[in-house]
């Protein structure tokens, strides 16, 4: 039977990154993932700066061979409404990226052992470790695998939560559509839905392009996903036929009841449910929930007990940006329809809003 010290299930952002922040560390890091990397990953593909100061990443080293399409700024409307807000900051404040690219290389840079198609098919306590799949011996398992975790499975048994619902697709545009599609790859556009439970997006990234919706209301989404890809070809905005969409689903922080720590085991990322309410964006809680994770570990000298539970708990709100959630998570649920709708449109046709708010506030922190 194989054995380490540190058994992450999870080979992306959450996942790669604890791995890498302890490379030096001593400790014997196993990474397992029933994909074969690059794979695919149903993502908007959008990472703030934050993302690339966290994993101390230079910009131009990976945009010399990697899709790293620099954000200037936003066009942000209400669905079914012909107003739109453009707002230009003048200066890069994000970047589209490719999941199969970006979670490839952090995965080949993080120096621990990688073991690539293998899934997660048992977890069980024996003594002061844990045995995986009946295969690996690990004294600390960390579930980095998503929503559908299985560590998070495991662990946590069943659990309470209403999901967001998305449904997306990123594909790249040939000659014809690429001339024909108006979306700029410096300023994505932001459709917030009337009933201010989710949004739509369309960025362009070089000749590829991300067109997604999600929802904190999952019932219906794949006709809000159609009514929304109609829009954008009735707005000639994308006036060509779209690949169809594939479903995903991730929690929002506080949305989950599942134990993020416990003897022996942690969640990061988005199998922990830290996905900020008010964007949805998930890659830089997912990194600097792995990062955190590392810095308690290390501190520990390896070991994981409750203080280290406690401390992980605590910390991880501050850390990943969710101390503080925000009184628009809720208004959507209290108001009445025409009201919600009516402050939707009004606040996002108003300018200063839409950038101090919308933008500077939720979405670039």
């Amino acid at each position: 039977m194989d054995s380490c010290d540190v058994l992450i299930v999870g080979g992306g952002p959450a996942g790669s990154s604890c791995a890498w922040a302890l490379r030096d560390s001593g400790l014997d890091v196993a990474i397992i993932d029933r994909q074969v990397f690059p794979r695919d990953k149903v993502c908007g593909g959008w990472i703030t700066p934050g993302v690339l100061t966290a994993l101390h990443i230079d910009a131009g080293e990976y945009g010399r061979d990697h899709v790293l399409q620099p954000i200037t700024g936003f066009r942000t409307s209400c669905i079914g409404y012909d107003s739109q807000t453009e707002t230009n900051y003048g200066r890069t404040v994000s970047y589209g990226i490719r999941r199969r690219e970006f979670d490839d290389y952090l995965l080949k840079r993080c120096s621990a052992r990688v073991c690539e198609g293998m899934s997660l098919s048992s977890l069980t306590r024996s003594g002061e470790s844990w045995i995986a799949s009946g295969r690996i011996r690990a004294r600390l398992v960390i579930g980095a695998g998503g929503h559908f975790c299985p560590v998070a499975r495991f662990t946590s048994g069943s659990h309470t939560g209403v999901p967001v619902a998305a449904q997306e697709i990123e594909f790249e545009m040939d000659a014809e559509q690429s001339a024909r599609c108006d979306v700029r790859g410096s300023i994505p556009e932001l459709y917030c839905s009337a009933d201010l439970r989710g949004y739509g997006w369309c960025f362009r990234k070089q000749n590829v392009l991300n067109i997604g919706l999600g929802r904190a209301d999952p019932h219906g989404i794949a006709e809000h996903a159609r009514a929304f890809i109609r829009l954008l070809a009735a707005t000639g905005r994308v006036p060509f036929e779209v690949p169809p969409l594939k479903g995903h689903a991730y929690f929002l922080y506080g949305s989950s009841q599942r134990q993020i720590a416990g003897d022996g085991f942690l969640l990061i990322g988005d199998s922990a449910g830290l996905a900020r309410p008010l964007s949805g964006e998930g890659i830089l809680p997912a990194i600097e929930s792995g990062l955190l994770a590392a810095e308690i570990i290390l501190a520990a000298g390896g070991t994981w007990g409750t203080a280290q539970v406690e401390t992980y708990k605590r910390q991880i709100p501050e850390r990943t940006g969710n101390a503080c959630t925000g009184w628009m998570t809720q208004v959507g649920r209290v108001l009445p329809p025409q009201l919600t709708r009516l402050a939707a449109t009004r606040l996002l046709e108003n300018r200063w809003f839409a950038r101090h708010v919308v933008l500077d506030s939720w979405f670039l922190h």
